[in-house]
């Protein structure tokens, strides 16, 4: 399985930037694709999930309202809206078997991430 992240880049507060995430080589039926993000010297963290079996996006409360994720053929998006500061980040895709208990915002519920690609708002 890949995941290979493209889209980042560096805007102004109030910019808006749209990540891509290219996935291959996962057939599995029933799964999760979820965005996660990385600040220096902070814990990666969950941002937005969107799961095969719902038609329902997941969101982490910071991000509620400005960020959207979808899927396409292949593919995971985050569209990042009304950025601030503190979105600055590593932006990362993950990929993980959905089962019971399972927690989107949880790093280790995920078994397959991308490299990342980074997110800087000034």
């Amino acid at each position: 399985v890949q995941l290979v992240e493209s889209g980042g880049g560096s805007v102004q507060a109030g910019g808006s930037l749209r990540l891509s995430c290219a996935v291959s080589g996962y057939t599995y039926s029933s799964y999760c694709l979820g965005w996660f993000r990385q600040a220096p010297g902070k814990d990666r963290e969950g941002v937005a999930a969107i799961y095969s079996t719902e038609n329902t996006p997941r969101y982490d409360d910071s991000v509620k309202g400005r960020f959207t994720i979808s899927s396409g053929s292949a593919a995971v998006y985050l569209q990042m809206n009304d950025l601030r500061p503190d979105d600055t980040a590593i932006y990362y895709c993950a990929a993980g078997f959905l089962y019971p208990g399972f927690n989107y915002l949880e790093t280790d519920d995920y078994r397959f991430w991308g490299q990342g690609t980074q997110v800087t708002v000034s």
